[in-house]
């Protein structure tokens, strides 16, 4: 059976309706609902207009005023100098893929962790290290070759070169 995506309706005064349950709902239950996995998308009452990325960003802001953050003003920074930039297309799937290897390798870390027998917890951890590491390099290696094909780098110029004849 196909999952279908819940529609959430976002009113102007602020407030959210899931329309699943017929009810108001908070961002802290929109949150709940992204750490269930369940597909939902939300949208503006009046137009239909995709408000889905705004909320997310908005309980992703909520989060980083309470508590410690997980994104410093110099990764934000550096996100930032990527809108407007000629690889700007690359960099939200870069930061999916990079952020998928983390969450397949901490998936695989919690299962050693819990099968460990006869190893100790830092061999486990080092070689969990490596292995990351090495699937990063070889995800930036992808990147940089995938953005040298769609923007080459220019090769010498005969222009200003000896003159032929």
């Amino acid at each position: 059976m196909a999952q279908t995506k819940r529609t959430i309706k976002k009113y102007p005064n602020r407030r959210l309706y899931d329309t699943e349950i017929s009810s108001y709902i908070t961002l802290e239950e929109v949150r709940q609902l992204v750490l269930d996995n369940e597909n939902f998308e939300v949208r503006d009452a009046k137009s239909g207009e995709d408000l889905t990325r705004s909320v997310l960003l908005q309980i992703i802001s909520e989060h980083e005023d309470k508590g410690q953050p997980m994104l410093s003003p110099q990764l934000l920074s550096q996100i930032i100098r990527f809108y407007g930039d000629s690889l700007q297309g690359f960099m939200g799937p870069y930061l999916e893929r990079s952020l998928q290897v983390f969450l397949d390798q901490q998936t695989q870390f919690r299962s050693q962790l819990n099968s460990l027998m006869g190893q100790t917890p830092w061999n486990t951890l080092n070689d969990l290290t490596e292995r990351n590491m090495a699937a990063f390099q070889a995800m930036q290696r992808g990147l940089i070759d995938t953005a040298a094909q769609v923007v080459p780098i220019p090769a010498a110029s005969t222009r200003g070169g000896k003159k032929s004849g």
